[in-house]
């Protein structure tokens, strides 16, 4: 079985950072990149970026490359994404997503959700 299994969820104030994990079992990590995806209250989909599994090398989008750091650990079975400097902007569900096959087939993303605290 497929599972992408994701840190719980966190509280955070304006000005701190943030690293949430995704625990990755049931298929051949190096074979399928893994992605970050978000999703603000009443916004669309957003890709934050992608990692080659296994070569610890990470492709953000354009908007996501200052303060997003996707890493993983020598077994590539844990993948991080870290924020910084974090903004009330950065509210949102945020997803781990392995890449489709071409047959179609795809993990389950397992969501949780990450919010921020005023900061009055």
């Amino acid at each position: 079985e497929i599972k992408l299994e994701q840190s719980p969820s966190e509280v955070k104030r304006p000005g701190e950072r943030v690293k949430m994990s995704c625990i990755i079992s049931g298929y051949t990590l190096t074979e399928y990149y893994l992605h970050w995806i978000r999703q603000r209250p009443g916004r669309a989909l957003e890709w934050i970026g992608r990692m080659d599994t296994g070569k610890n090398s990470a492709i953000y989008g354009s908007t996501f490359q200052s303060r997003f750091v996707m890493t993983e650990e020598d077994s590539s079975s844990r993948q991080y994404l870290e924020i910084k400097s974090l903004t009330a902007e950065d509210s949102a569900v945020y997803f781990c997503a392995r890449e489709s096959t071409v047959t179609g087939n795809r993990g389950r993303a397992v969501q949780k959700h990450q919010l921020l605290k005023g900061s009055h």
